[in-house]
């Protein structure tokens, strides 16, 4: 089959992840700038995880131009993307709410490698189905950005026993590091 169900499909999840996270941020109750400083735990959260949505729609959208046809292997790996993926607002909204507490953000560090494991799942499917030889498998090759990626969530996990404010700059340098998509991948637009 086709890719275009898959990919409307998951354009359609990521749409609603997003919206779920912008909805925890509720508007304060009072006018006043105290109030709305109170939210800044919250919204340095949604801002991360925008951030980390974002990413992932957009190289998962570079991927999928590589992509010829979909197969089971393809599709489930797809939906366990997803599935880490929706987790997301979830472990913003706990971060967010409890001020980045050593939990808060261990659990949210582990949020983030799950959701990198499953996209490399899904990379190693799509370089599976199209071959050793295709466009895909040449653009992928290794990449440094991932095993860094991997390095420094690690090191980010390890902090939130210590320094949980420590923690969230190690995820925001990974985001930092995705924030240009992947060239290997653009290539073919």
């Amino acid at each position: 089959m086709n890719t275009a169900r898959m990919e409307a499909f998951s354009d359609g999840v990521i749409a609603v992840i997003i919206t779920i996270m912008v909805l925890e941020l509720k508007v304060p109750e009072s006018t006043d700038w105290k109030a709305l400083y109170s939210l800044h735990p919250k919204f340095i959260s949604y801002v991360l995880s925008f951030l980390y949505v974002g990413l992932y729609w957009n190289n998962h959208h570079h991927m999928l131009h590589y992509l010829h046809k979909v197969n089971g292997g393809i599709l489930w790996s797809n939906l366990f993307f997803l599935f880490c993926l929706s987790l997301i607002p979830f472990g913003t909204a706990w971060m967010g709410e409890h001020h980045f507490v050593e939990r808060t953000t261990l659990f949210y560090g582990i949020l983030l490698i799950m959701v990198a494991i499953a996209y490399a799942n899904l990379s190693y499917r799509i370089k599976k189905q199209e071959g050793k030889g295709s466009e895909f498998s040449l653009a992928i090759g290794n990449s440094i950005k991932e095993k860094a990626s991997i390095i420094l969530y690690l090191i980010g996990i390890i902090s939130s026993f210590y320094y949980p404010y420590l923690a969230l700059v190690f995820y925001y340098i990974v985001a930092m590091i995705w924030i240009i998509p992947d060239r290997r991948l653009e290539k073919k637009e």
